[in-house]
């Protein structure tokens, strides 16, 4: 087995804010294995609010890749591995191969229904009102009345940023996502409003490790844990606190983990939601594979770049088709 690894930036075609930082520019991580004449590739998105960067997590691919290249099984590797970006883009590219090797789709081999064509959330950023607003009404000029809209906020001026977008766009699928950027007294006050404006899902509105609150506050509004769920083993300790987890292969450290989670997830009676990082279809397309049993998709990613890789998915009026085989799995 041969293996490489190589960072791409991708230039975002509009600063992307949310409620801690702004981002201009997706930084991913690319992991190439070939063998007998087969190739499969993976996508990371190096993170840094969970201690990540470009530099170690390329330190890690090639940890893990050595191993692969001296014979190592990678289902031993995977799972005396951490979860994160490393493991996401050397497992997804594992998948791949094995696909290319087999000649069956990585559906198959996983043993799931093949994906289908699912709506994805479209983002807006952190704005005001107005501003938000307005993306809100070019949305759904181009995706239609039912489009599925994921707004990002603060913990500013929360009813009317949200007020202001359900005027723009009043049949649209309304999530919000406060990254972590909410206390308990705010997500209380603004809860009412939040169902009155019919908002489906509030993502992640306090911090990772200070939720113990949820079990208390009236979730008029289902509440979806992001931050504070990354593997199957975090779920048993959210019970009671949200209603839909959020699996993002980042997070899960590749698409092995995330089929687990989202399986632990359904058992315990949560909602799914599969998310992502900023990237292009290459680390967007293993998620479809989750996608098709989840409430909620947010594979945006590539419509958030400038230009995407080719071949690349097909968004078309907010819909995303799953891939071909040339581009994964």
């Amino acid at each position: 087995m041969q293996a490489q690894v190589r960072h791409e930036r991708w230039e975002l075609a509009a600063p992307f804010v949310i409620a801690r930082e702004t981002y201009h520019y997706a930084d991913v991580v690319v992991v190439t294995l070939a063998h007998e004449g087969a190739v499969g590739r993976g996508e990371c998105t190096p993170t840094n609010f969970y201690g990540e960067s470009v530099p170690g997590v390329m330190s890690d691919v090639r940890d893990l890749t050595a191993r692969l290249v001296h014979g190592e099984g990678w289902d031993r590797i995977h799972d005396s591995a951490p979860p994160g970006a490393a493991r996401n883009a050397v497992d997804c590219a594992v998948w791949d191969l094995r696909a290319k090797q087999s000649g069956r789709r990585a559906w198959e081999l996983a043993g799931i229904p093949a994906p289908g064509a699912v709506r994805t959330a479209q983002t807006i950023s952190v704005g005001d009102a107005a501003c938000q607003a307005a993306k809100a009404r070019a949305l759904v000029a181009t995706d239609g009345p039912d489009a599925l809209i994921k707004l990002k906020l603060d913990a500013h001026d929360v009813v009317a940023r949200v007020d202001a977008v359900r005027a723009a766009a009043p049949t649209a699928t309304i999530i919000v996502d406060a990254n972590a950027s909410w206390s308990a007294r705010l997500l209380e006050t603004v809860m009412p409003a939040l169902h009155t404006a019919n908002i489906a899902m509030i993502e992640q509105p306090l911090p990772a490790g200070e939720d113990a609150p949820l079990v208390r506050i009236e979730r008029r509004v289902p509440v979806c844990a992001d931050e504070s769920a990354h593997v199957s083993a975090d779920l048993d300790a959210l019970r009671g606190r949200y209603d839909i987890i959020n699996v993002k292969l980042d997070k899960t450290g590749g698409l092995t983990e995330a089929l687990r989670m989202a399986a632990r997830a359904r058992q315990l009676g949560f909602g799914l939601m599969v998310g992502c990082m900023e990237g292009t279809s290459l680390g967007m397309a293993p998620a479809t594979l989750v996608a098709g049993s989840a409430r909620f998709a947010d594979l945006d990613g590539p419509l958030l770049i400038g230009r995407d890789r080719v071949p690349g998915l097909r968004y078309e009026r907010g819909i995303v088709s799953p891939p071909d085989a040339a581009l994964w799995g």
